[in-house]
């Protein structure tokens, strides 16, 4: 008989659990352990933010173009280049992969790189950076990279509760 509730014991320790969500193991304590989800949900979340980064930056510039009277497609390229390319710093300097939709560890670096590097290449592209300028672009800017990952965090909360 003891050597039934031993066998039944070894069975409980390392007993797979089959769950709806995932397979679950029952650790030795009685507690279960769920294996991390799986690394394609974080390669499309990075995916979704810094595409999503990438669009917001073409839209800055687009509206650039056509409140200056300016058609916004044929010059797009031209204006939107010095801030996507500030938007990859950003995005290299911060790690930004590794938290993409956190507002202060990723928003706020990404947002700051991306018009310090955008408004320097400007410079050196002798586009123009007037001092009205710099400000709108790092309002609108920041609002844009900022503004969605402050959405995302208020659906993110109000889903778990």
């Amino acid at each position: 008989m003891s050597e039934n509730v031993a066998a039944s014991a070894r069975e409980r320790a390392g007993k797979i659990l089959v769950t709806s969500s995932a397979r679950s193991r029952r650790c030795d304590d009685g507690s279960v352990s769920t294996p991390a989800p799986p690394p394609s949900a974080p390669l499309r979340s990075t995916l979704l933010s810094l595409g999503l980064d990438a669009v917001l930056i073409i839209v800055f510039a687009a509206i650039g173009r056509a409140s200056h009277h300016e058609d916004p497609i044929a010059g797009l390229f031209t204006t939107a280049w010095p801030f996507l390319v500030g938007l990859a710093l950003g995005w290299l300097i911060s790690l930004a992969w590794r938290r993409p939709m956190a507002i202060g560890r990723t928003g706020v670096p990404v947002w700051l790189i991306t018009v310090a590097a955008g408004m320097a290449l400007r410079v050196l592209a002798d586009q123009g950076t007037q001092p009205a300028f710099i400000i709108v672009a790092t309002i609108v800017i920041g609002v844009f990279l900022l503004g969605w990952r402050a959405v995302a965090a208020l659906v993110t909360r109000a889903r778990r509760h």
